[in-house]
C-alpha cells in the first residue's frame, strides 16, 4: 500500500499579510473615525457658561444685562461691525492658518506634545483660535490631560457645527481683554471710548495683543508691555503681507488716545439697576446667587431703556468736571409704581455704590412738600395762609426747648402765603407750619407716602434734617403726582426659569388713597410755581416744555431736585460720599440734570396738564390780603383750594358764598384758559 503524502496550504508572502493587516486596520480606523465624527456631529455641545447666566430684560422684553460672577461685561456684535484691521491683527498673531485647518494645528501640536512629554508637564500649548474658543466657552484653564482631551472634542464639534465666519465672530465676542471686558466691543468702548468698527490699525494691534496676557499686556497696568506686544502684532501683519513695513512703523509710532483709567465706564447698560435687581432677587424673592448666575433665568423688569439712556446722558452732561462729586437719579411712574430709570452714581467702574438707595442724605427743603401736603389735607393751611418770614426763635416741647432757623442768605420776605413760601423755599414759613400741624401728623403721612427711614419729631424735620434716600423721595412725590394714591414701587414683573416656567409674578396690588385727590392737586399747583419766575427752579424752566411740579433742596452736603409730571416722579441728588461740603456751583447741578432727563425721557409723549379732580374749587384772590378779589382788582390771582377751605370774605368786606366747581362755570373756564396759555408756552418755547 502506497503511503499518503500530506499537503499543507501555501503560506502567503509576508508583505501580503502586512498589507492585508494594514488595510483591515485602515478600514477599521476609517469606520471608527466615521462613527466618532457622526457621534460628535449629532451630539450637542454642552451649555456654555454665558448661556447659563440669567438675563435681565427691560419693559419691552429686550435683554439689557446678564448676571455673572466676577463683573463680566460683554456687548455682542456681528463680524461686519468689527474693524477689518482688528480681525486681521487677531488672526496674524493668534492663528494665521485659521481658514486652512479644521480646528487643530497638527505641526504645532506635535511640537508642543513632544516638549510636554519630555518635561512631563503641560507647559507648552499650540492652541488654535477654535481651541481657545472651546476652552473659553466650556472649560476651565487648568493644564491637565483630561481638559486637553475635552478641548479637542469640543473643538472638533465647533468646527463641524459652525462656519469659519461664525467661529471668528464667536471668538471675538468671547475673548477676555482685561478689566472685566469680554469681547472686542466691550474692550473698544473701555479702552478707547469708541465702537469696534471704528478702530484704526494702531488701536487694533494694541487690542489684539492683550488676550495673550490681559493683565500683563493691559495698557493701564503696563504700557511698555502693551507697546512691545503691539509691535509684535504689527510685525506679524507685515510678515503675512497684510500691511507694509512702513504702515507697521507708522502705526507703532501713533499716539494712542486711550480713555483715562479714571474715566473708564462700565460697558453694560443700567449697571446700578442690575445690582438692585440682584439684591431684590436674592434678599426678597428667595433666589440664590448660584441660581441667579447659572440657572438661565429670565427676569422681566419695568426699566424703560429710552428713559434709562436719557438718565445716563443727563448725568454724564450734568456731572462733567465734578471732581469726585457723586450723584443719583431714580424715576418712577406714579400711575403704577414702575421703576423706569436708575443711575446710582457718576461712574460705575470707579464706584459701584448705589447712591439712589442711600438712606444717609438729608433731603433739605425737598422734604417740605410732604409737610405741606399734611397741612393742606388736614385743613390747617390753604394756598393763602400767611406766616411772617423774619428771624424767629421758636419754642417747642412745652416751651422747654427753642429752635432758631435761618433762611438761605439771611433773606426774609415778610408776610407771605404758601405759594410764595414754596416757590422761595422759605424756612421760617416751613417751621411755622410744622409747629401748627404737628410733627406726628407729618411723620405719619411721610410713612404712608413711602418714607421708611427714621424721622425725628423735631421742628427741624420741616427743613429735611432726617436722612432719606432718593428712592424714598421719588416714591413719596409719586403720591402727589398720582392724585394722592400710593402705589408700591415695582421693579420686577415676573421671573421664568430656563424652560420658560413661571417662578414669580409681581402681585397685583390696588392703589391706596393716602390723601384726598383735591389736596394733592392743590399742592401740585403750588409746586409748579417752583419753576416759574421767583421760584428756586426758574433757571431750568426753559429746558422743560411741559407741565412739571417739583421742589429743590440744599444742605451743606446735599443738593436735590425732586419733581414730577403726570407720567414720571423723579429724584436727583448730588453730593460727596464722605459728607464733604458742596459749593454753590455744585449744588446747582441737580436741577439741570432733572430738567434734561425729564424732557428727553418724555420727548415722545405729548405734554399733559395735571388732571383736576373733584373737590377742587378755584377763585380769584387778592394776594396781599388772601381774601376774595374784587372783580376789578388789578392784582388778582387765580388760586385753587380744597373745597370748603376757600376764602369766604371778599376784599370789599362782604361775605361771598363758596365757589363750587359745578356752579361757577366762569371761574372754571378762566382756569382752563390759564392752563391753555401755559400749555402753549410749554409747547412753543
Amino acid at each position: 500500500m502506497a503511503a499518503t503524502t500530506g499537503q499543507f496550504p501555501k503560506r502567503k508572502p509576508l508583505w501580503l499579510r502586512w498589507f492585508q493587516g494594514l488595510l483591515s486596520l485602515t478600514i477599521l480606523t476609517v469606520i471608527a473615525a466615521c462613527i466618532l465624527l457622526a457621534y460628535l456631529y449629532t451630539t450637542s455641545l454642552p451649555l456654555a457658561d454665558t448661556d447659563r447666566n440669567s438675563r435681565l430684560l427691560d419693559s419691552q422684553g429686550q435683554v439689557i444685562a446678564t448676571f455673572s460672577a466676577g463683573g463680566k461685561e460683554s456687548i455682542p456684535v456681528q463680524l461686519d461691525q468689527i474693524s477689518p484691521d482688528l480681525i486681521a491683527a487677531t488672526l496674524a498673531v493668534e492663528d494665521r492658518k485659521f481658514y486652512d485647518h479644521f480646528g487643530f494645528d497638527f505641526k504645532g501640536l506635535g511640537r508642543a506634545v513632544l516638549v510636554n512629554l519630555t518635561h512631563w508637564d503641560m507647559s507648552q500649548g499650540a492652541s488654535t483660535l477654535t481651541q481657545q474658543l472651546a476652552r473659553n466657552l466650556y472649560l476651565s484653564h487648568e493644564k491637565t490631560w483630561t481638559r486637553k482631551a475635552k478641548e479637542a472634542i469640543y473643538t472638533a464639534q465647533l468646527e463641524m457645527k459652525y462656519t469659519k465666519k461664525e467661529l471668528l465672530q464667536m471668538y471675538l465676542n468671547e475673548i477676555y481683554y482685561g478689566h472685566g471686558a469680554y469681547g472686542i466691543e466691550a474692550a473698544s468702548q473701555m479702552y478707547f471710548g469708541k465702537s469696534a468698527k471704528d478702530l484704526d490699525l494702531a488701536e487694533s494691534a494694541l487690542l489684539a495683543g492683550i488676550p495673550k496676557g490681559p493683565t500683563y499686556y493691559s495698557p493701564y497696568n503696563h504700557m511698555k508691555n502693551a507697546k512691545d506686544r503691539q509691535k509684535i502684532v504689527l510685525d506679524s501683519l507685515a510678515l503675512t503681507s497684510k500691511i507694509t513695513p512702513a504702515q507697521a512703523t507708522k502705526a507703532y509710532e501713533e499716539m494712542l488716545a486711550l480713555r483715562p483709567e479714571s474715566q473708564r465706564r462700565t460697558v453694560e447698560t443700567a449697571p446700578w439697576f442690575r445690582d438692585y435687581i440682584r439684591q431684590l432677587a436674592t434678599n426678597q424673592l428667595g433666589i440664590s446667587e448660584s441660581v441667579l448666575e447659572h440657572g438661565g433665568l429670565s427676569i422681566y423688569t419695568t426699566l424703560d431703556m429710552h428713559m434709562q439712556q436719557a438718565a445716563e446722558a443727563a448725568v454724564d452732561e450734568g456731572m462733567k468736571n465734578s471732581n469726585g462729586l457723586e450723584t443719583a437719579l431714580i424715576s418712577i411712574d406714579p400711575r403704577n409704581g414702575h421703576v423706569k430709570a436708575m443711575v446710582g452714581g457718576t461712574n460705575y467702574v470707579g464706584n459701584q455704590y448705589n447712591h439712589a438707595l442711600a438712606t444717609t442724605r438729608q433731603p433739605g427743603s425737598s422734604f417740605k412738600p410732604i409737610m405741606y401736603l399734611s397741612a393742606l389735607d388736614s385743613g390747617e393751611l390753604t394756598s393763602t395762609s400767611k406766616f411772617e418770614s423774619r428771624p424767629t426763635l421758636f419754642h417747642y416741647d412745652n416751651n422747654r426747648k427753642t429752635y432758631k432757623p435761618k433762611n438761605f442768605g439771611d433773606k426774609y420776605l415778610g408776610e407771605i402765603d404758601l405759594r410764595r413760601a414754596i416757590a422761595a423755599s422759605d424756612n421760617i414759613y416751613a417751621v411755622s407750619t410744622i409747629l401748627k400741624v404737628g410733627t406726628d401728623k407729618v411723620m405719619d403721612l411721610a410713612r404712608k407716602m413711602g418714607i421708611t427711614s427714621e424721622l425725628k419729631p423735631v421742628p427741624s424735620l420741616a427743613l429735611g434734617v432726617s436722612p432719606v434716600s432718593p428712592f424714598e423721595m421719588a416714591s413719596a412725590f409719586s403720591v402727589i403726582g398720582s392724585g394722592g394714591q400710593k402705589v408700591a414701587p415695582v421693579a420686577v414683573l415676573r421671573i421664568t426659569d430656563a424652560a420658560g416656567r413661571s417662578l414669580y409674578e409681581a402681585p397685583q396690588t390696588a392703589p391706596v388713597q393716602v390723601v384726598k385727590p383735591a389736596s394733592a392737586y392743590v399742592l401740585t399747583r403750588l409746586m409748579e410755581g417752583v419753576f416759574e419766575e421767583g421760584g428756586t427752579g426758574n433757571r431750568v424752566a426753559k429746558l422743560i416744555k411741559r407741565p412739571v411740579a417739583g421742589k429743590s433742596g440744599t444742605t451743606n452736603t446735599d443738593a436735590w431736585m425732586v419733581g414730577f409730571t403726570p407720567e414720571l416722579s423723579t429724584a436727583v441728588w448730588v453730593g460727596y460720599d464722605k459728607g464733604k461740603a458742596i459749593s454753590t456751583q455744585d449744588a446747582r447741578r441737580a436741577a439741570p440734570i432733572f430738567a434734561q432727563y425729564t424732557e428727553k425721557a418724555l420727548e415722545n409723549v405729548p405734554p399733559k396738564i395735571f388732571p383736576i379732580p373733584d373737590g377742587v374749587v378755584s377763585a380769584y384772590i387778592d394776594p396781599a390780603s388772601g381774601k376774595l378779589a374784587a372783580p376789578d382788582s388789578p392784582d388778582k390771582r387765580l388760586e385753587v383750594f380744597v373745597s370748603g377751605t376757600e376764602p369766604k370774605e371778599s376784599l370789599s368786606g362782604q361775605d361771598n358764598p363758596p365757589t363750587a366747581p359745578q356752579t361757577d362755570q366762569a371761574e372754571r373756564q378762566a382756569e382752563k384758559k390759564s392752563w391753555w396759555s401755559n400749555f402753549k408756552r410749554w409747547w412753543m418755547e
